[in-house]
């Protein structure tokens, strides 16, 4: 019975990163996995591709996450990172109304067309620059609350608050994870049975 619960406390969860160019996503990951910030950190072109293990309370998960590029013209690309997922962060930069507007416009969108029990959370970044602040803590708590997202600030600079988003995360998980999926890109919202997994990597 304990090798039963062990192994069924052992999840794998998909999780992207979506929001404006700039806002911090990479960033943020770089921070999580490696425990490293660069200060001038080139674009993402299309999505990157980390994965990170947590222990927390009862469980291990593994991150499989994908880190989305913030500029429009990759935005036709966000859904078949999105598709599938457990879990999404989605980010702003709190100097930035245009950013904190970007991030509504992509909760929408996942609300409409991601996975209906998606864990979202709502990450203000770049939380050291409060002198440039404008975007307030509660005006952002309030739209996540009303939504059904939690919500940090974080700063992947000083790693205020970025591992414990990632933690938070895995606590609110649904302990039965599919485990049908295979890993990497999952491109249907419903396991294809009868398929090989001959599209995804090792």
């Amino acid at each position: 019975m304990a090798t039963t619960a062990a192994a069924h406390n052992n999840l794998n969860a998909k999780l992207v990163l979506l929001g404006d160019m700039g806002a911090g996503k990479s960033s943020l990951v770089l921070r999580f996995v490696k425990g490293q910030f660069l200060e001038f950190q080139e674009s993402t072109i299309g999505a990157a591709f980390f994965s990170q293990t947590l222990a927390v309370n009862d469980a291990t998960v593994k991150f499989e996450i994908w880190d989305t590029a913030g500029q429009e013209r990759y935005h036709s690309l966000a859904p078949m990172y999105y598709r599938g997922a457990a879990a999404a962060i989605i980010v702003y930069d709190i100097t930035s109304a245009d950013s904190f507007t970007r991030a509504k416009k992509w909760v929408q969108e996942l609300q409409k067309q991601g996975n209906a029990n998606m864990v979202m959370a709502l990450a203000g970044n770049k939380a050291d620059l409060e002198d440039k602040r404008k975007v307030t803590a509660e005006e952002a708590r309030a739209y996540a609350d009303e939504n059904g997202l939690f919500f940090m600030e974080t700063s992947a600079k000083t790693a205020a608050n970025v591992n414990d988003i990632f933690h938070e995360i895995a606590k609110r998980l649904p302990r039965a994870q599919p485990t049908q999926n295979p890993a990497g890109m999952v491109l249907v919202d419903r396991p294809a049975e009868g398929a090989r997994a001959s599209s995804c990597c090792s």
